[in-house]
């Protein structure tokens, strides 16, 4: 079984900053990326940022100059700083384990149970 647990999620004033972590464990045995996505209410769940284990990033046009996503493959845990934060920001935040060996594996995704980043105005 693998788990994923995030934390840092909180209340923020508008223009303040938080940071995200996901730590994955148990038996993983590939990891080709690891990212965030976000769900506020009433709206479907969307990527927010995903990096793979060789250092390619992806975010949302939303997010592009204010979040940065970093991780550590050998703890298999990823970050997400998040600056400027508006609040429109404000969802549930998900982490997502990809456990393809490779991009044309079959998908393989773990999910996290979610934090709450709650952005005021």
């Amino acid at each position: 079984q693998v788990q994923l647990v995030e934390s840092g999620g909180g209340l923020v004033q508008a223009g303040g900053s938080l940071r995200l972590s996901c730590a994955a464990s148990g038996s993983i045995r590939s990891v080709y990326a690891m990212g965030w996505y976000r769900q506020a209410p009433g709206k479907q769940r969307e990527l927010v940022a995903v990096i793979t284990t060789g250092g390619a990033t992806n975010y949302a046009d939303s997010v592009k100059g204010r979040f940065t996503i970093s991780r550590d493959n050998a703890k298999n845990t990823v970050y997400l700083q998040m600056n400027s934060l508006k609040p429109e920001d404000t969802a549930v935040y998900y982490c997502n384990l990809d456990g393809r060996k490779t991009r044309w594996s079959n998908p393989v995704n773990y999910w996290g149970q979610g934090t709450q980043v709650t952005v005021s105005s």
